[in-house]
């Protein structure tokens, strides 16, 4: 009769060492699901995986939600985007920001696998990821690099492209205070000439297709940015791949 309770005992440890440690840290033991806790599962369990990541009508060039049967929103019709495409898996909100916020501000790294699958499964994500001749992460500041110790998009981007990662070429060059709570026009302003691409680096841009590869998309405005620093540069297509999306407020 005690079978139960020690199997309970052991989820809620397994539970407890993925939380601190991330699922690749596990080095063997039974995964519980980083969402539920069901037990033994995969990071994120496939009943999980069917009720907060279905696929989704979305626009093509920002990720909005979109009725089915459309393939772009009106705003990105009156004012086309620098981007080509956009694809994202699944909205951002309960339950994907708890894992997002392990794996950025917790050090959790072992997660950004598990997401980098669930971003594979994304409708669009293969297309863009075959079209692409360079996979490039969004990148942080050096002083935000060395705090967080690792840059979790390129840690989402580079087993999506093994070969095709480029996170040297494009450069941010000063950091931005925190974006949340701004309106879109002053997000727009806070992250302008944030971004440039490494001299050094530039003449491989020329004429090349590049996707950019993060974890979040709120209003844009900083992936707009890295896209128009990379048109300028030389890139004649510019797309994103993003894990989650905000929705409008």
């Amino acid at each position: 009769m005690f079978r139960p309770i020690a199997s309970w005992m052991t989820r809620r440890a397994v539970a407890a060492a993925s939380r601190r440690q991330g699922p690749d840290a596990l080095h063997g033991l039974p995964a519980v699901c980083d969402i539920c806790a069901a037990w033994p599962a995969r990071t994120f369990c496939d009943e999980c995986v069917a009720r907060f990541a279905r696929p989704q009508s979305r626009c093509a060039t920002c990720a909005l939600p979109v009725p089915p049967g459309l393939s772009t929103c009106g705003a990105c019709l009156r004012l086309p985007p620098p981007l080509d495409t956009c694809v994202a898996a699944v909205r951002y909100g309960h339950p994907w920001d708890r894992p997002i916020a392990a794996l950025k501000f917790r050090g959790q790294a072992g997660l950004a696998g598990a997401l980098a699958r669930l971003l594979l499964r994304a409708d669009g994500a293969g297309a863009a990821l075959a079209a692409a001749d360079l996979v490039v992460p969004m990148p942080l500041s050096a002083a935000r690099l060395r705090e967080r110790g690792f840059n979790q998009a390129a840690l989402l981007a580079r087993p999506l492209a093994p070969g095709r990662c480029d996170g040297a070429t494009l450069l941010r060059i000063r950091d931005t205070p925190p974006l949340s709570g701004l309106t879109r026009a002053a997000r727009q302003v806070q992250v302008r000439g944030a971004f440039a691409v490494e001299p050094a680096r530039a003449a491989r841009l020329a004429g090349r297709r590049v996707l950019l590869v993060d974890d979040v998309m709120t209003s844009g405005a900083t992936l707009h940015e890295a896209a128009r620093a990379l048109r300028i540069a030389g890139a004649v297509s510019v797309s994103a791949l993003v894990f989650a999306r905000t929705p409008l407020e």
